[in-house]
C-alpha cells in the first residue's frame, strides 16, 4: 500500500484516479480548490469511500507540507485548463499553473520525509503546431510557428513551412522543442522546468506525462471553454446545433480517461528516471467534424453540424501523439477506441442534469477581446 496525495484530485481525471488508486489498495488524499467554472457555483462532489478530501487551493499549499508529508506519490493534476480563455485571464493561468506548482515544490522543500515520486499532468500544447514533414523531405520533421490572427482572418488554415510549402501532420514526439502558442500552453511547459529544476534538488523523481484531449464519463458538462466533446453534447442534448470551427478538418488526438488513468497508475511502479516525458494520446487524429457526427452517432441525438469558419487566436490546427516512449517506460496501450469511448461517454451524460449552454456567452466574450472572430 502507497501514500497517494492527488492535487487537483475532485476534477474528471483526478476523481476517477483516485477511484483506481482506493481499490488498488491505496491510502489517497485528493485536493482540491472546487473551482466553481468546473464544479459549478453550489458544487455537488462525491469521492470515494475512503478518500480524504481536503479543500485547498494550490497556491496554498506551501503553508500545509503536511498534507504531502511522508507520502509515496504526488499527482500534480490542479491547473487551469482552457486555450481560449487562458489569453485573456494571463495573471491568472499564470498564478495557479506555476504558482502552484512553486507552492508544491516549497511544501516538498519543507518536507522531513519528502515525496518520492511527483508526477505531472501537462499537456500536448507544449509542443505548438506539433510535428509535420513535407512531400520532398519525408523524413525531416517541420515544426511550423504559430498560426497569425492574418492567416486565420484569411482562411490559411493549414501550417506552412518558411517557403511556403503544403506540410503533412506527423506523431509528435517528446524531442520536439517547446512552441507554445497559448498562455495556456506556455504555463504547462514553466511547470515541466519547475519540476525539471527542482526535482534533482529535493530528492525527488520526477514523471512527466503530456495527455492529448481527455474525454470519458465525469468529464464537466458546465465549462464552455475546455472539453469539446462534452461542449459538443451539451448543446445536442438541448436541441442546438453544434458549430464547428474553421472548415472542420482541424485534427485533435482524443485519449479516454480509463486509458489515463491505467497509465498514471500505472508509473507508480515502472522503473522510470527523473524527468522521463511521456505522451499519452490515442496515436491517431480525428477531424472535429468527424467527431462531431460520430458523437452524434454515439448519443442517438440529431442536431445539425454547421461548419462556422470561425476561429480561437492560440488554437492549433493538428497535433497527435508518437507513443514510442509510453510503450517502451510503462508499456502503455491505448485499449479504448473513439467510438466505444463515446458510447461510455454519452450512455452517462445521458443521465446527467441538463446545464445552460454557455458556449456562444463563452465565444462573444473572446471576441470582444479580439481573440476569436
Amino acid at each position: 500500500m502507497k501514500r497517494i496525495v492527488i492535487l487537483g484530485g475532485l476534477g474528471f481525471i483526478g476523481l476517477e484516479l483516485s477511484r483506481s488508486l482506493v481499490n488498488a489498495g491505496h491510502e489517497v488524499i485528493v485536493i482540491d480548490n472546487l473551482s466553481p467554472q468546473i464544479h459549478g457555483e453550489v458544487p455537488v462532489i462525491v469521492a470515494p469511500a475512503g478518500v480524504r478530501v481536503v479543500r485547498l487551493d494550490v497556491r496554498e499549499l506551501a503553508d500545509r507540507p503536511d498534507l504531502i508529508e511522508g507520502s509515496d506519490a504526488v499527482f500534480h493534476l490542479a491547473a487551469e485548463t482552457g486555450t481560449g480563455q487562458s489569453m485573456y485571464r494571463i495573471a491568472h493561468y499564470v498564478s495557479v499553473n506555476e504558482m502552484g506548482t512553486a507552492a508544491l515544490l516549497e511544501a516538498i522543500a519543507k518536507c522531513t520525509h519528502r515525496p518520492k515520486q511527483v508526477i505531472v499532468a501537462s499537456s500536448r500544447s507544449v509542443y505548438g503546431e506539433g510535428a509535420y514533414v513535407t512531400e520532398r523531405e519525408p523524413e525531416k520533421i517541420v515544426q511550423p510557428k504559430p498560426r497569425t490572427r492574418v492567416d486565420l482572418d484569411s482562411g490559411r488554415w493549414e501550417p506552412l513551412d518558411s517557403e511556403g510549402i503544403a506540410l503533412i501532420a506527423v506523431p509528435t514526439p517528446e524531442s520536439l522543442p517547446f512552441a507554445p502558442g497559448s498562455v495556456y500552453a506556455a504555463t504547462k511547459a514553466s511547470q515541466e522546468l519547475l519540476l525539471a529544476s527542482a526535482s534533482a534538488a529535493l530528492g525527488i523523481n520526477c514523471i512527466v506525462f503530456r495527455f492529448q484531449n481527455v474525454y470519458g464519463e465525469g468529464q464537466s458538462l458546465q465549462n464552455p471553454y475546455t472539453g469539446i466533446i462534452s461542449i459538443f453534447f451539451n448543446r445536442a442534448r438541448q436541441g442546438l446545433e453544434i458549430p464547428v470551427y474553421e472548415d472542420g478538418l482541424e485534427s485533435r488526438d482524443f485519449i479516454h480517461v480509463h486509458d489515463i488513468v491505467r497509465a498514471l497508475a500505472d508509473s507508480l511502479d515502472a522503473e522510470v528516471h527523473n524527468g522521463a516525458i511521456m505522451n499519452l494520446g490515442s496515436g491517431r487524429p480525428t477531424t472535429v467534424i468527424e467527431l462531431a457526427r460520430e458523437l452524434l452517432n454515439a448519443s442517438g441525438l440529431d442536431v445539425p453540424v454547421r461548419v462556422t469558419g470561425q476561429f480561437r487566436v492560440g488554437d492549433i490546427r493538428h497535433c497527435f501523439a508518437d507513443l514510442t516512449e509510453a510503450k517502451r517506460l510503462i508499456g502503455f496501450e491505448p485499449r479504448t477506441s473513439l467510438a466505444e469511448g463515446l458510447r461510455r461517454f454519452c450512455t452517462w451524460a445521458l443521465h446527467q442534469p441538463v446545464y445552460q449552454d454557455k458556449l456562444s456567452q463563452a465565444t462573444e466574450e473572446l471576441r470582444r477581446k479580439g481573440l476569436a472572430n
